[in-house]
């Protein structure tokens, strides 16, 4: 067991010293010291000669016809440079990633608080936001839809209409009913990634009239397509470089920062830079889908799942973004990692008034773990049955078909992983003496007493799918250099805390034995590698990484079998040494390398899927991921504050591929989650964000990290994945709000059927108190 005394999270089961560098090392991140002693180049830090500074003026009504725009008094301002707004746009003057729908400046109608309206370039930051304010904006304020349930009949919001995509899925006998019925009523609240760093970027014109871009973008290749058709320049002219990411849980992919910077720069001639506030941040980039959820399961006297019935509403904001992608991933996994022979899920995602959705980590499974987990706990106690014998009673296994007919081709070890944290001891009881009031919630200043708080244990399982869906065609492309005993990476995958450069490094290392790997900065410049997201990279350009090295790898070896008649399968490289299968040939990599260079570039693409069709049916997966978690909270039942105590998780990851990394990831997964079931909610009325700061949206800090216990990483690989890894952070994010709820749930008798839980829903007398 390995105790990490500064996080509380353990590492508990048998496990092997890990090697010094190649897969299955912890080997450190190359950028760890840079971050750590503030010289990582972020692009808030990014200067230029002659830079000019950037605002953007956003609208202050959720929903408005715009009458005018009156940009003199801005344009004449001493230092301004220059002032776009809609009729400025040279090219496109939309953009999408999925549909073309969000306006670059809004034209005619604003559909969200903070949409922008135009932008300004001037020689100091405070001018161009004093610019930015002078704009004469006069709006007819219109009735904003701010209710999803009213949006299918409410007035168009937009010309493609309020409904985005309906999926009916259908699987299964309807007329099937069981002997126990339970039903539910669940609501999601609005999460924002709340990145540690605001959007920020610089543009930069070229002599050719193009722009390059330098931003903490995650896509690079898809923004540079975007920006330039508003731009309306070939996709050649427009060059995106990515700076180093602060962190990225989806907060990194929308556009809407970098187009108005490339406008300004091509229409000034100067280097522009944009740094956001953290309130234009909470205002200008897509948060999580708010989610109503209505279920009803059916059981047999057993407690084995018949039938589940959902409907579930997706509030998507102004624009459709990511919302298709979440919706289907929403129906798909609305009954959970269970066997369910009887399915029928409603799904749809609407446009409303309300702030922009999209794609943030575990996107629509998520919102319905925390659902259908509710479900289960209701079934239970409704049974009585333990919470965690009811779902073992019902797990997903490999061989078992999904509600969209999908087969489970992947392991599925959800079993194994739910025995494995309810079978870890629990924690002892918190102390009822003063010196140990810092364990009452609330903190060492709390004002409850000992007798009032109850400890809840709660369940969850979740799942999460890997790479893109309904038929994304997932590619990445990477290439291998090796000059001087210096391995060098080129490949368009962004790290984003995610670990890929540190990935890539173990990758080269463990293939060629080369101990000195470096990973390019990477730009449009070198081939796509997609966005990065659903465990994308360790994945596909991992893979690529892989058989690049591969190649590299033939190359060097093949002279050396020629020249003792045998086959590059036949010698191995370990520990920089190559040897033969017989021992008559060993020499250094070094030393085969002799000043050579070599390199190789290679693709991977996984098997191909294919879209939901109208019945909800389809291979829409590469494949998925699963994690069990037990809560320990502990709730004052008359303040309603809640302290979780310790949570214990196990998690399906195909292939440990770095120890520290991974119980980082699952550990950061576990506090996301706890963000998202306790605290994180960006409040709006009437469509208006309600106080978009940090102190108005409460994060979670280190001082609300529990213990976390990771009690079971089970590796039975992928075999269609490379290296047969599955993403780590994900799935815990999925999980862990829906554990921190039930816990409550059993500490109080409540049915927390909200998230984030509110103070007033944890307060209440526990069963038997």
């Amino acid at each position: 067991m390995s105790n990490d005394a500064a996080t509380g999270t353990v590492l508990d089961g048998p496990h092997q010293e890990p090697p010094a560098h190649g897969l299955g090392a912890s080997l450190a991140p190359a950028e760890a010291r840079a971050k750590t002693e503030g010289t990582f180049p972020y692009a808030a830090d990014l200067w230029a000669e002659g830079l000019l500074w950037a605002a953007i003026l956003r609208s202050p009504h959720p929903h408005a016809r715009i009458v005018s725009v009156d940009t003199a008094a801005a344009a004449d301002m001493p230092g301004v440079r220059a002032v776009v707004t809609h009729t400025d746009i040279p090219g496109d003057s939309a953009y999408g990633r999925s549909v073309v729908d969000r306006p670059v400046f809004a034209s005619d109608v604003v559909r969200h608080h903070g949409e922008a309206i135009a932008a300004v370039a001037a020689d100091h930051p405070d001018t161009a936001r004093l610019a930015a304010a002078a704009i004469a904006v006069e709006y007819e304020v219109l009735e904003p839809v701010t209710d999803p349930e009213k949006a299918f009949a409410a007035e168009p919001l937009h010309p493609d209409g309020n409904l985005i995509r309906h999926i009916p899925l259908r699987y299964g006998d309807p007329d099937m009913a069981g002997e126990v019925i339970v039903e539910g009523l669940y609501r999601i609240g609005r999460q924002d990634p709340a990145p540690i760093g605001a959007e920020a970027g610089l543009a930069v014109p070229r002599p050719d009239g193009g722009v390059e871009i330098y931003t903490a973008s995650t896509d690079p290749h898809t923004d540079r397509d975007l920006a330039a058709a508003c731009f309306g320049l070939d996709p050649e002219q427009v060059k995106v470089v990515v700076t180093g990411v602060p962190g990225a849980t989806g907060d990194r992919e929308d556009p809407g920062f970098q187009i108005p910077l490339g406008l300004l720069a091509l229409r000034t001639g100067c280097p522009v830079k944009l740094a956001a506030t953290r309130e234009e941040s909470f205002l200008g980039h897509a948060h999580r889908h708010p989610t109503l959820l209505r279920y009803r399961h059916h059981a047999d006297g057993e407690g084995r799942l018949v039938k589940v019935e959902a409907q579930i509403l997706l509030d998507a904001g102004a624009y459709a973004d990511a919302s298709s992608e979440s919706l289907a991933a929403a129906v798909a996994f609305a009954c959970g990692p269970y066997v369910v022979p009887h399915a029928f899920i409603e799904g749809w995602a609407v446009r409303t008034n309300n702030p922009p959705s999209g794609h943030v980590r575990g996107e629509g499974a998520m919102q319905v773990c925390a659902a259908y987990e509710g479900q289960m706990d209701k079934l239970a106690a409704k049974l009585g049955l333990e919470p965690a014998e009811l779902r073992l009673r019902n797990v997903l296994a490999t061989g078992d078909i999904l509600p969209t007919g999908q087969t489970v081709t992947c392991p599925a070890p959800v079993a194994e992983l739910l025995t494995a944290v309810r079978d870890y001891p629990l924690p002892a009881l918190p102390k009822d003496t003063p010196e140990a009031a810092w364990l009452l919630p609330g903190g060492p200043e709390g004002a409850g007493e000992p007798g009032a708080v109850r400890r809840g244990v709660g369940y969850a399982l979740g799942m999460v799918h890997m790479l893109g869906a309904e038929g994304a065609d997932e590619v990445s492309t990477a290439t291998v250099k090796v000059h001087d005993g210096i391995a060098t990476v080129i490949c368009a995958a962004v790290e984003t805390g995610q670990g890929f450069t540190t990935l890539a490094r173990q990758i080269v290392q463990e293939t060629l034995g080369i101990e000195e790997v470096q990973v390019a900065p990477v730009d449009t410049d070198q081939p796509p590698a997609g966005p990065a997201a659903h465990g994308r990279h360790t994945w596909v350009s991992g893979g690529a990484v892989e058989r690049a090295a591969k190649m590299v790898r033939t190359q060097l070896l093949q002279p050396l079998a020629h020249k003792f008649g045998m086959s590059t399968e036949l010698l191995q490289i370990t520990d920089g040494k190559i040897t033969s299968y017989d021992g008559v040939l060993s020499t250094t990599v070094t030393e085969a390398l002799d000043g050579k260079e070599l390199w190789a570039t290679a693709q991977c693409r996984p098997h191909p899927t294919e879209p939901l069709d109208d019945a909800g049916q389809g291979d829409a997966f590469v494949g998925m991921a699963f994690c069990a978690i037990r809560a320990v909270v502990d709730v004052d039942i008359e303040l309603g504050s809640i302290r979780v105590v310790e949570m214990a998780v196990a998690q399906d990851v195909g292939r440990v591929l770095n120890p520290a990394q991974l119980a980082t990831r699952i550990e950061a997964g576990i506090t996301q989650g706890i963000g998202t079931a306790l605290t994180e909610n960006l409040r709006t009325t009437r469509g208006l964000i309600r106080r978009p700061d940090l102190t108005g949206y409460a994060l979670p800090t280190s001082l609300d990290a529990p213990d976390i216990r990771i009690v079971r990483l089970v590796e039975e690989r992928d075999v269609v994945a490379p290296f047969g890894a599955k993403p780590a952070s994900a799935a815990p994010v999925v999980t862990s709000p829906a554990a921190v709820a039930a816990a409550v749930r059993a500490a109080t008798g409540r049915p927390i059927s909200r998230l984030p839980i509110r103070p007033q829903a944890a307060v209440a007398a526990a069963p038997g108190g």
